[in-house]
């Protein structure tokens, strides 16, 4: 391994550094698979631990490509992080079909978080327990989860967790709550009633899906930082990608390149922020442009896996001097 990737730069600043993973291009492309053994320390799996593509049916579960990311993981001397256990999008059809009571509901979780959770204990070292359960105003977002059990789902899906695994490090995850704001703030109260409960939670995940000109300043990312320190919980940036409105311009590219090293910098100045997770490394495999029309080269590998200014940023801001 290069003494210069990110990886072993990232390890020196006692920082891990990670990236979304498909299953796909994991098993067939040589590329892909040398650039994340080669460049991260940490895998997440994109969409494959997701409840609808592990769990399709009532009584099947699909571990095949889980199973792959999390064995790659094992061979390369990588952690792994799960993402994500309890979420109102991409449900199994008939985990809302069905009508059931408040306690079938509490069982299919508690089976589910205890299968999942259960067969990957000791390799899957963090969680995503609960994904955006929060709306923009901070309110409870309407969720499936939310309509059957109340506010009760989040204190039982994080209490599972933690019984299925013990030593796993347990995170709420949402996006829009990097910076400042009423929905950063709400975020801070949940944690707080959380730890005021004694309610297992070990840390926050700021997803940080941004762009140029669309993305919280540094300032604020630090600060909000720096008060969930005071509670005493972890943070980590768990889906980075900037994107890039077309026609991709020669300045915007730089902006990206600020934005990335920007907030690389933020967090190694915060003492309680673990990782830094991009989601997805290269753009030939990236979800921005499928879902952000127009917009794209959010990550820091073009598509034929050659670095862009973005990674050189990244790594010369982790090799600098302390």
């Amino acid at each position: 391994m290069s003494a210069t990737s990110l990886r072993t730069a990232a390890a020196a600043r006692n920082l891990q550094i990670g990236a979304a993973v498909a299953a796909g291009p994991l098993q067939d492309d040589r590329l892909y698979a040398e650039t994340l053994g080669r460049e991260f320390g940490l895998v997440t799996p994109e969409n494959v631990a997701k409840f609808g593509p592990v769990h399709p049916e009532q009584d099947r579960y699909h571990f095949g490509p889980l199973d792959a990311i999390v064995e790659f993981a094992g061979r390369h001397q990588m952690q792994a992080r799960g993402h994500t256990l309890v979420w109102h999008s991409q449900l199994a059809d008939w985990v809302t079909a069905a009508e059931r009571s408040p306690e079938g509901w509490r069982g299919l979780l508690s089976d589910h978080v205890a299968a999942v959770v259960g067969r990957y204990r000791s390799r899957i070292t963090a969680w995503d327990v609960v994904n955006e359960a929060l709306n923009d105003d901070g309110s409870l977002r309407d969720t499936p989860w939310l309509r059957a059990l109340g506010p009760e789902y989040l204190d039982l899906a994080f209490c599972l967790a933690h019984q299925a695994d013990p030593e796993a490090r347990l995170f709420y995850n949402d996006y829009g709550a990097e910076g400042m704001g009423t929905k950063s703030d709400a975020v801070v109260t949940l944690a707080r009633d959380f730890l005021d409960r004694d309610l297992p939670l070990h840390g926050v995940g700021l997803q940080m899906h941004v762009g140029v000109g669309h993305c919280p300043p540094p300032e604020q990312v630090a600060a909000n930082m720096a008060r969930l320190a005071e509670l005493g919980l972890e943070v980590q940036i768990t889906e980075l990608d900037v994107r890039v409105e077309a026609p991709f311009r020669d300045e915007d590219l730089r902006r990206q390149t600020d934005i990335y090293r920007d907030l690389l910098q933020v967090c190694l100045e915060a003492p309680n922020c673990t990782a830094l997770v991009l989601w997805g490394f290269s753009d030939r495999h990236s979800w921005v442009p499928s879902f952000f029309k127009g917009w794209g080269k959010a990550l820091i590998f073009d598509e034929e896996y050659r670095p862009k200014p973005a990674y050189e940023a990244l790594l010369k801001t982790l090799v600098e001097p302390l």
